[in-house]
């Protein structure tokens, strides 16, 4: 279960629901339009599930990170080669400030965290 694509999907299925809601509320067909506010409910119940289990999953992930005993902003030089500096120190997690791992930590600049000194 890939809750990335899980959600695009149902976002996509709320999209198309909601076209099909106004063009029903145009046509004045009041039972479809009824039925499809139904689905968008079910919809939005589903989207706010799968939000909450992804958030869920981001901050077991958060918490993971915080727990490793080291972790520091990575220089230019360092960011310039990272496929060289992952070599060097095993374990190494690279976080940027704008993914949502990042934005969840809280971190300012690119930070490494690892198990050990780096």
């Amino acid at each position: 279960m890939n809750v990335k694509n899980d959600l695009q999907q149902l976002n996509d299925k709320l999209d198309k629901t909601r076209r099909k809601l106004a063009a029903a509320k145009q046509r004045g067909d009041l039972v479809v339009a009824q039925q499809f506010s139904e689905e968008m409910t079910a919809l939005s119940k589903q989207i706010a599930s799968i939000k909450g289990l992804q958030s869920k999953q981001l901050s077991a992930q958060a918490e993971s990170l915080r727990a490793m005993p080291f972790h520091r902003v990575l220089s230019k030089a360092e960011q310039a080669d990272l496929g060289k500096f992952k070599k060097s120190v095993k374990g190494l997690v690279v976080v940027h400030p704008l993914t949502a791992l990042g934005r969840e930590l809280g971190v300012a600049a690119v930070t490494g965290y690892g198990p050990r000194a780096f």
